[in-house]
């Protein structure tokens, strides 16, 4: 599907560290994504079924019975919209279920420009700048749909249950001084098998994985708190603020002092 349709953001709700969700289920007339930062939920809709973790964006198309259960506390963006054209596009239904953004750096700017929007989205500039994140969003979810589609049509298979496994692992252990070497001895695999089954797995190294991971939580920590880089840098699994600051700056183009000021009022 080529993205050549406008979508009309209906509602952004930003929640941070939710423990349950109040209804244990709900049913939207429009389509609604669930776009999770941290954290983890199981959801069950249509014939989709699973658990969605960081990075993970949960579509799920309008009049569907949507099931949801948090499995621990959780930070993700609510979005609803509707095409501007009535329909949309003829295959947009298929892109219902769960999809795992591989480029993380890209999704982690998305999530911060829509944070700094919030709820004020339906008058104007808010609307027209959540528009955009979405439809940006959107085509990241497109991207992913194509590269899936590519990799099936080339024989290649999903993540198997050993990159699943690993993938969680480095979600829960990312932000802590781990290394690469322990994962994979808890595998029973070697460095070198874990890099190269991980990439091929989801089109990205584990340490660029990791780093993206860290990156986003040192992001929120420099927006949301008055920490000093040093102790940023021990809750993102850094050994300290200068090695913190260097990747950074290296991957983001300023350093963490320059982005708290800008994203600070």
């Amino acid at each position: 599907m080529r993205m050549n349709w406008s979508v009309r953001p209906a509602a952004h709700i930003y929640w941070e560290q939710k423990k349950q969700f109040l209804l244990e289920h709900d049913t939207y007339p429009v389509w609604t994504l669930f776009a999770v930062e941290q954290g983890q939920f199981a959801y069950r809709f249509g014939d989709h079924e699973g658990e969605g973790g960081s990075g993970d964006i949960i579509v799920c198309p309008p009049g569907t019975t949507f099931y949801r259960r948090t499995l621990s506390p959780l930070t993700f963006h609510f979005i609803q919209f509707e095409w501007e054209e009535e329909g949309g596009p003829e295959d947009a239904a298929t892109l219902g279920g769960r999809w795992t953004v591989r480029d993380v750096e890209r999704l982690m700017s998305t999530y911060r420009y829509m944070r700094s929007i919030g709820r004020g989205i339906q008058e104007e500039p808010g609307y027209s700048r959540m528009k955009h994140m979405l439809e940006d969003l959107w085509r990241l979810l497109e991207i992913e749909r194509s590269s899936a589609s590519e990799e099936l049509r080339s024989g290649e298979t999903s993540p198997g249950p050993l990159m699943q496994q690993a993938k969680q692992w480095l979600l829960e252990h990312a932000c802590t001084p781990m290394t690469l070497q322990e994962l994979a001895a808890t595998l029973d695999i070697t460095p070198v098998q874990l890099t190269r089954r991980f990439r091929a797995a989801f089109g990205t190294a584990p340490s660029d994985f990791v780093t993206g991971l860290r990156l986003r939580r040192a992001c929120q920590l420099l927006e949301d708190s008055r920490l000093p880089i040093e102790l940023i840098a021990q809750q993102c699994g850094y050994e300290n603020g200068f090695y913190l600051s260097r990747v950074f700056t290296a991957k983001l183009g300023l350093t963490p002092s320059r982005y708290r000021k800008l994203h600070r009022v």
